[in-house]
């Protein structure tokens, strides 16, 4: 009889152990989508068996296991930080790239293209008050189109630090919610499958916006790093960064007046720029502080767009006041009418050349200046058109004044315009390479820890036999037991 009672309960055992192991594998074939989630095991352990002193072995059910491997989370990280900086690569270059039109159709090179044809028409009849009256209205098209792609260039610079502060907000929310489970976890829930899939999930989401070091100390918490040096979590404590817009002041700092910089700040006020490399926020910062600089320009550069409308307006009007509108008259004793400057624009600030170029409204078509004069050791002569001449010869320059760094004026808008195109390529051929990366490092991870729903159906199978034969094995040992207490006699 005691046999009987004990099979009983050896069974009874096997069907709480078994009814464990179905629980866990619903479990995971529920969460199987869930972000953040890892397959759980429930293991089976061997009870002690030694009939001759009385322990009657079975199975029991041991410690649920993880299949986490944070290796292959931490390799996912990296590669969703790559595809992060990637993706926001292509976007900000997208945006830029719409302001410089090679074509040749519209915008600052179409504008340049009809103000030297103009010249040219004026050098063929130099009088002519229409050929004149064409220059000037050509030369404020120019002005116009380089105020456009200004303010377009400020537009790009405004929505780049509006999402300069939307992602650092983004980031101290992801951390913040981390710094909630870390605290949950403090708390005794250390062994919650769904609580350690938040948290995974979170650091990932996290990945894609800096590039994160993750560590994980004895107490079960996280520590989050930017880059390997700034805390952002560590524990219960959470540590915020944010954007500052700074003007550098050492000493190559010699445009005060230009657009500020934008610095990255650790919770203590540290510039800690430098630390975040990549992700959306270190391609943010390399575009807001590297790229548009080169451009728009900065505390250290007048930048190429203002280079290059400094350039144009100032050769433009020197050369219109070399010249003259008429010669001295000797039998009246007037005096030659010298040529007047066409552009204006400021000059005290080099990176507002572009936005600020335009052409003097005061200036009349018969002010403009088409005779070059006799060189005063009479080595050249004088030329009726030649003001004009040397104008229209800007379009191929032979003197190294009429150029910007070795180029002409189309060829140095055509340099700015395809490196904006050079590198949205780049990006583009890169955000195509880290796609992929990031699916082959979540198809690892997969392999190693994520629900596999077939193996799931194979052992859901398997213990629900078990637990049917343990079942019916109760229900056997029920009807001989009964039957055993009906054979003992009963007392009148």
């Amino acid at each position: 009889m005691a046999n009987l009672i004990s099979s009983l309960g050896l069974t009874a055992d096997a069907l709480s152990a078994y009814s464990q192991v179905l629980e866990v594998t619903q479990n995971n074939v529920a969460n199987a989508s869930t972000p953040g989630w890892a397959a759980q095991n429930q293991t089976l352990e061997s009870l002690p068996f030694e009939p001759s002193t009385g322990l009657a072995g079975g199975v029991g059910a041991g410690q649920i296991q993880s299949t986490r491997d944070e290796y292959a989370e931490q390799a996912v990280r990296a590669q969703t930080t790559l595809e992060g900086q990637a993706n926001q690569d292509v976007s900000s270059l997208t945006s830029l790239q719409t302001l410089f039109d090679i074509s040749g159709n519209s915008g600052i090179p179409y504008a340049l293209n009809n103000l030297l044809q103009s010249f040219s028409a004026w050098a063929q009849t130099p009088t002519d008050t229409n050929a004149r009256q064409l220059v000037i209205t050509n030369a404020s098209d120019l002005a116009s189109a380089f105020q456009q792609t200004a303010t377009g260039l400020s537009t790009v610079t405004t929505d780049t630090d509006q999402q300069l502060s939307q992602t650092t907000d983004q980031i101290n929310q992801l951390v913040g919610q981390v710094q909630q489970e870390n605290l949950e976890i403090m708390n005794g829930g250390g062994n919650d499958a769904g609580l350690d899939a938040e948290v995974h999930s979170n650091l990932e989401q996290l990945s894609q916006y800096v590039n994160i070091t993750v560590m994980q100390p004895a107490n079960g918490t996280y520590t989050v790093l930017l880059g390997d040096q700034t805390p952002l979590l560590v524990g219960s404590q959470q540590y915020q960064i944010n954007v500052v817009p700074y003007q550098p002041t050492d000493a190559a700092a010699t445009n005060t007046n230009a657009p500020p910089l934008i610095q990255l700040q650790a919770y203590d006020g540290t510039d800690i720029t430098s630390q975040a490399t990549s992700g959306q926020l270190g391609s943010l910062l390399q575009f807001r502080n590297t790229t548009l600089p080169s451009y728009v320009g900065d505390a250290y550069e007048a930048g190429d767009l203002n280079t290059l409308a400094q350039g144009i307006a100032s050769n433009v009007n020197q050369i219109l006041e070399s010249g003259n509108v008429s010669d001295a008259d000797p039998t009246t004793g007037a005096a030659a009418v010298p040529g007047v400057p066409l552009f204006t624009y400021d000059t005290n600030n080099p990176t507002n050349a572009a936005q600020s170029l335009a052409v003097d409204p005061s200036v009349t078509p018969d002010q403009l200046a088409a005779i070059q004069p006799a060189a005063a050791d009479g080595s050249t002569p004088e030329v009726s058109n030649g003001i004009p001449l040397a104008l229209s010869a800007l379009a191929d320059p032979q003197e190294s004044s009429d150029e910007i760094g070795g180029q002409s004026y189309a060829e140095f808008y055509g340099q700015m315009a395809s490196r904006v195109g050079d590198r949205l390529s780049a990006a583009t051929n890169n955000q195509t390479v880290q796609q992929g990366a990031v699916a082959q490092a979540q198809n690892i991870r997969q392999q190693v820890s994520g629900v596999d729903l077939n193996q799931e159906a194979m052992t859901m199978v398997e213990f629900q036999r078990a637990y049917d034969a343990n079942s019916r094995l109760i229900t056997v040992l029920d009807d001989i037991t009964e039957d055993m207490i009906n054979l003992i006699p009963t007392t009148g």
